[in-house]
């Protein structure tokens, strides 16, 4: 087990962290005085754990940005799942096929946490790892997801097809998502921001595609899968 201590920072972060009790909070700071919205984290932190009071210029060290919003924890590691999804438990996830930038991968685990998806595949290769600026763009609620890392896309997408499930990848050219019926259990990918869903993947599942103005453009990867996991969370009326 990696007891390594993270950083963590921004209000929504440790807010989601408290309630969601997944990880072990070693030391918490704010500044002194500290920020008006911390009276919102304060019913939240446990009674063990004290409040380290401190200036601002010390909380941006600790972080290692300023944009910490006058808290940060220390704390352990996310925890992630040792194996793959089961349909049953987990009948709707995504898969991440080379997402590498944090704020776009923090913004789809938050849209996937809003659509009522089950679980998120993020393979640790070409993949942005999950740092506080992912949790920050996420708002804090990878703190409420369940993730698996598989160590490559191919790995991946070969152990969500043997596992059953129905796979959707996004690509242009795909069919349109209006028109679509989903099967349960149902897996959507989305691909890299520069260069879509890697070929090898492409070929495990069925393209999608989202109607656009002109085809020569097209959506931001955490605008894109926003919009589909959308679709189909209603297509499969899970909202």
């Amino acid at each position: 087990m990696n007891n390594t201590l993270v950083a963590l920072y921004g209000i929504h972060p440790i807010q989601e962290l408290l309630r969601a009790k997944q990880r072990t909070i070693q030391k918490l700071f704010t500044t002194n005085p500290p920020p008006k919205v911390f009276t919102t984290i304060a019913p939240l932190v446990p009674r063990h754990i004290s409040v380290t009071f401190c200036s601002r210029e010390k909380l941006t060290a600790l972080a290692g940005t300023d944009d910490h919003q006058g808290v940060v924890a220390l704390v352990t590691p996310l925890p992630t799942r040792k194996s793959c999804f089961n349909i049953v438990q987990h009948p709707y996830i995504l898969m991440l096929d080379g997402i590498q930038d944090p704020r776009n991968l923090g913004a789809i685990i938050r849209s996937a946490y809003c659509t009522a998806v089950d679980g998120i595949v993020i393979p640790h290769k070409q993949s942005a790892p999950l740092t506080a600026v992912v949790c920050k763009a996420a708002a804090g609620l990878i703190e409420h997801s369940t993730i698996y890392q598989p160590p490559s896309s191919i790995a991946a997408i070969q152990e969500i097809q043997a596992a059953g499930y129905a796979i959707y990848c996004a690509a242009a050219g795909g069919t349109d998502i209006r028109t679509l019926s989903f099967t349960v259990p149902t897996c959507i990918v989305i691909g890299s921001e520069g260069t879509g869903i890697t070929a090898p993947v492409r070929s495990y599942g069925t393209a999608i595609a989202i109607p656009q103005r002109n085809t020569h453009l097209s959506y931001n990867a955490s605008v894109a899968a926003g919009i589909i996991l959308l679709a189909v969370s209603s297509a499969l009326k899970r909202l």
